[in-house]
């Protein structure tokens, strides 16, 4: 992704549990719908991507459960539903070619991250993921520890120098 090499975006929010709790296959960054009130909530870091996924209905792909807050300086008569169902924008054969996946293999798909690119239009980044099991999780949960235990072994040598 070259926007994010490049440190041109702002990240608005990103699903941290999904690293956990799934092994991510293949990434993608797609348009997202939004009304105006969703993008100042947006611009204002008020969005949530927690217990939100990826289902794919009759051809089209829709993001499900991402909380947009309503701001309280936006237009009390027409405030859209914080929780509401908003369509993603992919080109169809990449469509078919996920839905192909998640049908087949049992795969999901589940949004990973959302934020501005270079050109200040949100993207959202969604990933092809399969479930983790127990024991992967588990191997997760050691794995950060050695590597918090290395980087603070390493840090107090350098302190001793």
């Amino acid at each position: 992704m070259q926007s994010r090499e490049n440190n041109a975006y702002k990240l608005i929010n990103k699903h941290k549990k999904a690293y956990f709790d799934y092994e991510i296959l293949e990434t993608l960054e797609v348009g997202i719908v939004l009304f105006g009130s969703e993008v100042k909530a947006a611009r204002a870091l008020a969005v949530n991507l927690k217990d939100s996924f990826v289902r794919i209905m009759k051809g089209e792909a829709f993001l499900f459960n991402a909380h947009f807050s309503a701001l309280t300086h936006t237009n009390t008569h027409f405030r859209p539903d914080e929780r509401r169902t908003r369509k993603l924008l992919l080109h169809r054969r990449q469509i078919d070619k996920w839905f192909g996946k998640v049908a087949t293999q049992s795969l999901a798909i589940v949004p990973l991250s959302i934020y501005f690119n270079h050109k200040n239009i949100i993207k959202l980044e969604i990933a092809l993921a399969r479930g983790k099991k127990l024991y992967d999780k588990r191997e997760s949960l050691k794995q950060k520890e050695l590597k918090k235990e290395a980087q603070s072994s390493l840090k107090n040598a350098l302190k001793g120098l």
